[in-house]
């Protein structure tokens, strides 16, 4: 069984169903990248971390609406120990701690990290990641 650590701007991509720069149907990647995961019983991984970053844009009432039909398979994780290595990285590197930190977890627990945040790049030592479209 794969555990996927999906990004913040994933599950917004999904839930508004946005669209790239170019036209590229972010939120129809999204949704299939879902879908192939609940299909498959895979699990879907989500962080304290995480909630609080949806948090900034959208109501508990809305965030649990995003996940529920994902409830079967979701599996959260606490993010504490975490949170003195991302500080430092993100200042060596000039690069959001969140963004680390999502590194961190999706490293410290072997699980399948999916964003599309140009600042992933620059931490493919901490964690090598993947786009929803690279996985359907």
């Amino acid at each position: 069984m794969k555990k996927y650590y999906i990004d913040t701007a994933i599950w917004i991509d999904l839930y508004e169903d946005r669209f790239g720069y170019n036209k590229e149907p972010l939120g129809d990647y999204a949704w299939k990248l879902f879908s192939l995961i609940k299909a498959k019983n895979d699990i879907i991984v989500v962080s304290d971390f995480l909630i609080r970053e949806l948090e900034m844009n959208y109501s508990l009432e809305e965030i649990n609406g995003m996940i529920k039909p994902f409830e079967n398979i979701l599996e959260k994780v606490l993010n504490k120990e975490q949170k003195d290595e991302a500080k430092k990285i993100a200042e060596e590197r000039n690069i959001p701690p969140g963004d680390v930190i999502h590194a961190i977890i999706a490293r410290d627990n072997d699980f399948i990290l999916i964003t599309r945040d140009k600042h992933f790049m620059q931490l493919e030592d901490i964690s090598k990641h993947y786009k929803p479209e690279d996985l359907t």
